[in-house]
């Protein structure tokens, strides 16, 4: 069976899209296969190591990359994914080629404010969106049997 593969995308690539990364490639099954990368590669975001870790997820050892260095590499994707917030949007960098273009709206973990504690917890419902939102797209690419 061929994976269905996903670029997930946004500004840094420290937070949101390396969660989507993680998530669609734990609960995908196989079926997909997700990479991730931002406009300006930043460092990885250890607010979302530390939740994502809570639930199971290690992506300590992932680094960032540059959505320009993915396109000048040749890969190729079905989907391309933007999860930018509604307010960033326009400097969420689009990937060309042929491919279905996704665009999801979450706060940027690294723009929290507040204590140790309250970013975290601010920090882990970025992380259920997420989370939920992928499920989603899963449960869509299944009955849409072309996609897998």
């Amino acid at each position: 069976m061929e994976q269905f593969k996903v670029l997930f995308v946004c500004i840094h690539n420290s937070a949101r899209s390396q969660m989507a990364e993680a998530f669609l490639n734990k609960l995908g099954e196989g079926s997909f296969l997700a990479g991730s990368a931002g406009l300006e590669p930043g460092k990885l975001n250890q607010n979302v190591v530390t939740v994502l870790k809570e639930i199971g997820i290690d992506i300590s050892r992932h680094g960032t990359q540059s959505v320009f260095d993915v396109f000048r590499q040749g890969k190729r994707y079905d989907a391309v994914i933007t999860v930018c917030d509604a307010a960033k949007a326009e400097q969420c960098p689009i990937f060309p080629g042929k491919v279905k273009r996704l665009a999801w709206s979450f706060a940027d973990p690294s723009l929290l404010n507040g204590t140790k504690e309250e970013i975290l917890a601010n920090t882990r419902n970025v992380r259920d969106e997420i989370e939920q939102e992928v499920l989603k797209f899963i449960a869509e690419a299944k009955q849409l049997s072309y996609w897998i």
